[in-house]
C-alpha cells in the first residue's frame, strides 16, 4: 500500500496495467516527470512486486504483475465482511421507509 501511495507512482502503475505492456519511454511521455523520476517509481513497483520487466535491446518494457497485489487483497478482504454487513443493514433500513 506505501508503494501504491504516492500519487505519480500509482498513475505509473496504472498506465501499465491499462496498456499491458509499455516501455520506459512511452511511460515518460505521459507522466509528466523526468525519465529518472519514471525509472525511481517502476524500481519501487518492481521492489514491492507489482511490476516485472522485460529486456528488448535497447529498450525495457514493463507489465503489471497480478500476485504483487495479494497482500492488498487479503488485507481488504478483511473488511468485505464489515461492508456487507452494513450494506445489509442499508438494505433493510431503506425496505422499512419504502417498503
Amino acid at each position: 500500500m506505501r508503494t501504491l501511495a504516492d500519487p505519480t507512482r500509482r498513475a505509473v502503475f496504472e498506465r501499465i496495467v491499462q496498456t499491458g505492456e509499455i516501455s520506459v519511454v512511452e511511460l515518460t511521455r505521459g507522466a509528466g516527470v523526468t525519465q529518472s523520476a519514471v525509472s525511481q517509481h517502476l524500481r519501487s513497483l518492481k521492489q514491492a512486486g507489482l511490476i516485472t520487466d522485460r529486456a528488448q535491446g535497447r529498450n525495457v518494457f514493463y507489465r503489471a504483475e497480478p500476485k504483487g497485489l495479494g497482500p492488498l487483497l487479503d488485507w481488504m478482504s478483511h473488511y468485505g465482511v464489515f461492508w456487507r454487513e452494513r450494506f445489509a443493514d442499508l438494505r433493510t433500513l431503506l425496505k422499512e421507509i419504502d417498503p
